[in-house]
């Protein structure tokens, strides 16, 4: 057996054992099935008949719970065994090797393993960095029954989070989303749908602003920004993302922003304060809204890697920058206080702030840079 390097995924997947445990209102076999199309494996099959000797073959046991790196590795692996501990709970392997392997896989041998098959733990096969949720951290491969459920669920909802990302989405959503979400999977409402009615606060928030209703709009904006961490957390544990949701989800939290704070500009002569100064702080709002996602986008193109994960510092500044809910909650106290007009002052000023902290770490990285590549402190 040899391993060979392809990027193409296995085309046959076949689930060993059975188990009766459901994660996230899904059952095992549902769940990997998922996993498995996402990783680019349409046929999954629960029985080795008929499997052709040359076919590229993934076995996993269903009384396992895999993170989905671990699957999507596997899928280009062949030739490489996943290990828990001692044990074998899945391969990538010939058909012809398929049935002896399952059989280790079922026995929990890695003795019994053929000879020339990779034996990899979960970091070795997936390594520790999640370059698409920006964070550091070992794939799970958790044993699955009743009283690992709860373990299961809480390691795949963290799993859905970006380690990167504002305070309140890193700290304070964190335990009411997973309540919320667990409710919407058992019930098999879909992310978005939850998408939907986000888009509707959007709407909502924009109008009470305009018209000066700002605790009215902050419960409707603050409920919005909650179900948009719901919608992407729902998409990740149930496997039911789409391209047309992420595009949905992302086009919305793109665009929205700059229009809430335009119209809480304009709503201040309505709610008793002063319209001064307005088409400066409109032109500050669109405009630092705009650079700041240009220098993001600089950031990328020129080194490969997202500004807030190139230094501790840049990721500790993503967590206040000035995005949608550290604004909110300047704008929240604010208005708390009777000020919403101070609290908007607030947020241009902070704008303006976040932009030329964003543009010194340009410039710091392109001098970085001539020592040669830079790379993210997150993947060393």
């Amino acid at each position: 057996m040899t391993n060979d390097s392809r990027t193409a995924p296995a085309r046959i997947a076949v689930l060993l054992g059975r188990s009766d445990v459901r994660i996230w209102g899904m059952s095992s076999a549902e769940r990997l099935t998922r996993q498995l199309n996402r990783a680019g494996v349409a046929e999954v099959r629960d029985t080795l008949d008929g499997l052709p000797a040359d076919a590229d073959v993934l076995l996993l046991r269903v009384d396992y719970a895999f993170e989905q790196r671990l699957v999507d590795a596997l899928a280009v692996r062949p030739g490489a065994a996943l290990l828990a501990g001692s044990e074998p709970v899945a391969a990538n392997v010939t058909g012809a090797d398929a049935p002896a392997v399952a059989a280790a896989i079922l026995a929990g041998d890695a003795a019994a393993l053929p000879a020339g098959v990779e034996r990899l733990d979960s970091e070795g096969l997936a390594g520790s960095y999640n370059r698409k949720l920006r964070k550091r951290e070992i794939a799970y491969l958790i044993p699955l029954n009743e009283r690992t459920v709860d373990e299961v669920e809480a390691r795949s909802f963290a799993g859905s989070y970006k380690g990167v990302t504002d305070f309140v989405t890193k700290y304070v959503w964190p335990k009411p989303a997973r309540i919320v979400t667990k409710w919407c999977a058992e019930r098999r409402i879909t992310p978005n749908t939850v998408t939907y009615v986000g888009l509707a606060l959007v709407f909502v928030a924009l109008w009470a602003f305009w018209n000066g209703f700002y605790l009215s709009g902050l419960v409707a904006a603050w409920i919005m920004t909650f179900l948009d961490t719901v919608d992407g957390k729902l998409a990740r544990v149930t496997m039911t993302s789409s391209e047309f949701g992420n595009v949905l989800d992302h086009g919305i939290d793109l665009i929205h922003p700059p229009f809430w704070w335009l119209a809480w500009v304009i709503g201040l002569p309505a709610a008793g304060f002063s319209g001064d100064y307005a088409g400066l702080m409109i032109a500050i709002i669109f405009g630092g809204y705009i650079l700041q996602r240009v220098e993001e986008g600089i950031f990328l193109r020129l080194f490969g890697m997202h500004m807030h994960v190139w230094r501790p510092f840049d990721s500790f500044f993503r967590l206040i920058t000035a995005r949608r809910n550290p604004n909110l909650v300047i704008l929240t106290v604010a208005t708390l206080f009777g000020r919403p007009d101070v609290g908007m002052w607030l947020v241009v000023v902070w704008i303006v702030l976040s932009f030329l902290v964003h543009t010194a770490q340009i410039v710091q990285a392109l001098i970085a840079s001539r020592r040669g590549p830079i790379t993210s402190w997150l993947d060393a």
